[in-house]
């Protein structure tokens, strides 16, 4: 059996408060030049898939499902650009607490990364870099 086949996934999930609407948020979100601002190096779009590019190497990713203003699903492929069993994903989640009208991100992040110290750090250096763009 492949290694690749043998790897525990992990499901990390944290929510960060984001100054800013749902309707401001959503593009950073669920596009590729949202996303290219905050999430990666560069975000293509190629035949309908995500080519998300980190440290210069692309990863491929179908966006599953999303709901404008409300959240986007990113699963992603294996190397020759196709589905398997038990992807990756990252989901953004959209919520805005209707008592205070406070806007949080939730992120789920699944995937083999099992430090979550790692994972946290790495979360909370893209959100600030969202931050910065969404201005909140």
């Amino acid at each position: 059996m492949p290694l690749s086949a043998t790897r525990l996934k992990h499901r990390f999930t944290v929510e960060y408060p984001i100054n800013a609407s749902p309707k401001i948020l959503y593009p950073y979100l669920a596009s590729a030049s949202g996303l290219s601002h905050w999430f990666c190096q560069d975000v293509r779009v190629e035949e309908g898939r995500y080519n998300f590019i980190w440290d210069n190497q692309p990863h491929y990713a179908e966006m599953a499902s999303h709901r404008t203003n409300r959240s986007a699903r990113f699963v992603f492929l294996d190397e020759h650009r196709r589905h398997t069993p038990d992807a990756n994903y990252l989901d953004f989640l959209i919520d805005e607490s209707q008592l205070t009208q406070e806007v949080y991100l939730r992120i789920v992040d699944y995937s083999e990364e099992t430090d979550t110290v790692e994972l946290q750090e790495m979360w909370d250096s893209l959100i600030q870099k969202l931050r910065e763009q969404v201005g909140g």
